[in-house]
């Protein structure tokens, strides 16, 4: 508002007399602000030169206008805020190429590669699961999390939601089918079945075009997981899916029907995405990081733990595995049967258990960094009391003793041999991981004191509608049903040998490694000898 000479005159005479009187009847903080406001509220805008004269209310007025300027102009930028709150919180989905809770504790790709970013800021990691990869961005615009790590491809459209971080990995979207189904070419042949997806992912955007041009169609399964699918794929619920091709490297050996039909030709670039704004302190945090040459190293090794094959303890038949009874089980066996002295658990049943984990290799090594003739973990060698994980007797009996463990802690009810079995798979996956496929067992009718149940459900674990009920989420159970009959089916041809004298078994003994401290015998039966271990962190 334009006011006359005249006016403005006025007004400021009028100011200063309401101020004047105000402050003479109220004292100076009340009586200024009554009148200034009755002053400025009556007339309009206040004008400087009613303050002449004043110099109190000339030092008020600028001590406010510095404390208007200055207040709530300060925000604390992205990474303030993370070290003000002492944690980096990650937004993920539950799964293998993701994060999931192994036997070992947090595993995962992008869990392992989170832990190293957050040690480079220097504030503790924790991880929030959400039920969908739809739900990331939104959650993060929510401020859930600080960032999004979840196998996320950088498109054009994601570029006007969030910032990416530096590209830490390239995959090719790969069709798959069912193996000894009609294997498609081309998108084409898409046509000729039933295409599903995952809601929220890239290929929706990738499959729009093509609509029209092949007339492709396609489900959408906004709640699905990666291993929904594929198990969809295997039980000929749906023909076909896409996945990218890491994440098809990793699952194909727990679903074996699964085969890759064709690569489409958009490679996609993966990154971590932080929320869109003027401040990319986050992100700037994340190009320092990615651009350290450790870091580079130790994408290697992730990758390597994750996604290598090379090194595969896997049996590969009966002939390698009597080649290596010939070879290598003569230096084994007296640890083996020292072993037995102890827990009291039958030496052949150890050996095939240290042959599926190590090829009875006493300088074996996992891509996990498990190691030695038992495979022992870090904090399991720890609890044991275990000072070299790579010496054969105390990996031996370091590995008899918790599989004993394993057994002590089932419900005393579970008999012999199921009792066994259900330890191997705890001995494998972990004894929480266990517990959640035993109810899910229970909750499908089955009976959750059962191997050949609880086998059945194992698998379970690895789909979201079922994992997302149980208490420790995801975990690979088609690794542990696998893991537990292949042992059987190697201590049932050790007992049969055994037992007939087989020349395989016919050696001479080599000279005794020193004797473990001896227990009570174990009593009748196949019930073991308790052995005194703390509970493990599940």
């Amino acid at each position: 508002m334009v006011h006359s000479k005249a006016n403005a005159d006025q007004w400021h005479d009028d100011c200063r007399d309401d101020c004047h009187d105000d402050c003479h009847d109220n004292g100076f903080d009340d009586g200024y602000n009554n009148g200034y406001n009755n002053g400025y509220n009556n007339r309009g805008n206040l004008h400087l030169r009613h303050l002449r004269g004043r110099p109190q209310l000339r030092v008020l007025l600028a001590l406010l206008i510095l404390l208007v300027a200055t207040s709530g102009t300060h925000r604390l930028t992205e990474l303030e805020r993370i070290h003000a709150r002492g944690k980096l919180v990650m937004l993920t989905i539950n799964g293998a190429t993701t994060y999931y809770l192994g036997p070992n504790g947090d595993a995962g790709f992008e869990y392992d590669l989170a832990q190293r970013f957050a040690n480079f800021i220097g504030v503790p990691l924790e991880v929030l699961s959400l039920p969908s990869v739809d739900a990331l961005l939104p959650g993060l615009a929510r401020r859930q999390g600080d960032f999004v790590a979840a196998n996320l491809s950088r498109t054009g459209e994601r570029l006007f939601q969030v910032r990416f971080g530096p590209i830490y990995e390239t995959v090719q979207p790969v069709v798959v089918y069912r193996r000894g189904s009609r294997r498609p070419r081309e998108l084409e042949d898409l046509n000729e079945g039933r295409l599903a997806i995952i809601g929220g992912t890239s290929y929706e955007t990738f499959l729009e075009p093509l609509r029209e041009r092949y007339g492709l169609e396609w489900e959408t399964r906004d709640s699905a997981s990666i291993e929904d699918l594929f198990q969809a794929v295997s039980d000929e619920e749906i023909d076909y899916t896409i996945v990218d091709s890491n994440i098809l490297d990793l699952n194909r050996r727990y679903f074996p029907s699964v085969r890759p039909a064709f690569e489409i030709e958009s490679e996609q670039s993966l990154a971590w995405a932080a929320r869109l704004g003027n401040d990319d302190t986050l992100v700037q945090k994340m190009r320092e990081f990615f651009a350290l040459p450790r870091t580079r190293i130790a994408l290697d090794g992730i990758r390597e733990r994750y996604f290598s094959h090379v090194e595969d303890y896997e049996p590969v038949g009966t002939f390698t595995f009597m080649q290596q009874m010939r070879q290598r089980l003569p230096d084994v066996r007296p640890l083996l049967e020292q072993a037995e002295q102890v827990t009291g658990l039958d030496w052949r049943l150890l050996a095939a258990v240290s042959y599926q984990e190590s090829h009875w290799d006493p300088s074996a090594v996992s891509r996990t960094g498990v190691r030695g003739l038992m495979m022992l973990t870090i904090p399991t060698a720890r609890q044991l009391g275990i000072e070299d994980r790579n010496d054969p007797q105390q990996s031996v009996l370091g590995g008899a003793r918790y599989l004993q463990s394993m057994i002590d802690r089932l419900p005393d009810r579970i008999e012999w041999p199921d009792r066994l079995w259900l330890a191997l798979a705890a001995y494998n996956i972990g004894l929480g991981h266990l517990e959640d496929a035993r109810i899910l067992t229970e909750r499908r009718d089955g009976n959750p004191d059962r191997w050949v149940d609880v086998r059945e459900n194992l698998p379970l674990l690895t789909q979201k509608r079922w994992f997302s009920q149980t208490r420790f989420g995801y975990a690979r159970g088609y690794e542990a049903a696998n893991y537990v009959e292949k042992i059987r089916t190697f201590y049932e041809i050790l007992v049969w040998m055994d037992g007939r004298d087989h020349p395989l078994l016919a050696q001479s003994e080599p000279e005794p490694a020193d004797p473990p401290q001896e227990r009570e015998p174990a009593a009748a039966g196949n019930a073991g000898v308790a052995v005194n271990v703390e509970p493990l962190e599940l």
